[in-house]
């Protein structure tokens, strides 16, 4: 079945060509992006999604014209899935990337924005049945600043650290900071339980400001569960009762093994169950 995009608010094949050879995305990684759930035919948390895009748009110093808001992307992206004929759950990505010309220094910050939609295996956030087996990546460390946080297309760690997880036959790598401390997984936020409270990287130390980690933190403290966001060192890895990790597609994917470390998932399964509760 033929799949559409949708550029600049002109459908599309997914197969025709959109960019030119001196595209800033490509060229420099001058974009950013959002991956968003669809379920029940629409795009969920939105609010998080938009309030992440639009700050990152403005601190890279982007121009988006005016028009160019929550509700236009929300109608864009339900108009593009009933285009893709989508039927299940579905994952949108929004590319926004600034206008070609110039090379480091770009001569105008107008943008450009791209939409695809993919079909998910599963309708609802579904728990994982087994659970993943993980380990570190130490061959590069991420930095602590205001850049680590925001989704771009700057994504070398996170392809370096894919490459090591396939070569060691993992379902998942740890990065760190250049002080040691953990600051996330390759595509997900990371969560500990001990003693029943949650505790999760401080954005400062380098993560993702991930929309489903808000979430989670809002859902546990929502059911009086306490969450700490702070600095933690490797060894709390091994001191920890649960492991699992979260991002806005996949909700939230339990750790059974860490080393010769096993988990239990009691904690995930009962914060999934609330998770699905939000869809609307």
């Amino acid at each position: 079945m033929e799949q559409f995009i949708n550029h600049n608010g002109t459908i599309l094949a997914a197969d025709h060509p959109v960019f030119l050879y001196n595209n800033r995305g490509f060229c420099y990684g001058d974009a950013i992006f959002e991956t968003i759930r669809i379920a029940n035919h629409k795009p969920q948390f939105l609010k998080e999604h938009f309030q992440r895009l639009f700050w990152g748009i403005s601190f890279f110093k982007m121009q988006m014209e005016e028009q160019l808001n929550q509700s236009f992307f929300e109608d864009a992206i339900i108009e593009l899935a009933k285009k893709n004929n989508l039927n299940a759950d579905g994952r949108a990505k929004l590319t926004i990337y600034r206008n070609q010309g110039g090379l480091y220094s770009p001569e105008n910050n107008t943008i450009s924005y791209l939409i695809e939609i993919s079909t998910l295996l599963t309708d609802g956030y579904k728990l994982n049945i087994k659970g993943f087996n993980i380990d570190l990546y130490t061959e590069i460390k991420k930095s602590q600043n205001i850049l680590s946080s925001i989704k771009s297309n700057n994504c070398a760690i996170y392809i370096m650290a894919s490459i090591y997880k396939k070569q060691n036959l993992l379902d998942e790598c740890i990065l760190f900071n250049d002080k040691g401390c953990i600051t996330e997984a390759i595509s997900s936020n990371i969560f500990v339980v001990k003693n029943g409270v949650l505790y999760t990287p401080e954005i400062s130390s380098g993560c993702i400001e991930g929309v489903m980690r808000k979430k989670i933190i809002d859902i546990a403290r929502d059911n009086h569960i306490e969450v700490y966001e702070l600095s933690m060192l490797p060894n709390v890895l091994l001191e920890a009762e649960e492991l699992f990790l979260t991002n806005a597609i996949s909700g939230i994917q339990w750790v059974l093994a860490y080393k010769q470390k096993k988990y239990i998932n009691t904690t995930a399964i009962r914060l999934i169950e609330k998770l699905n509760e939000l869809i609307y």
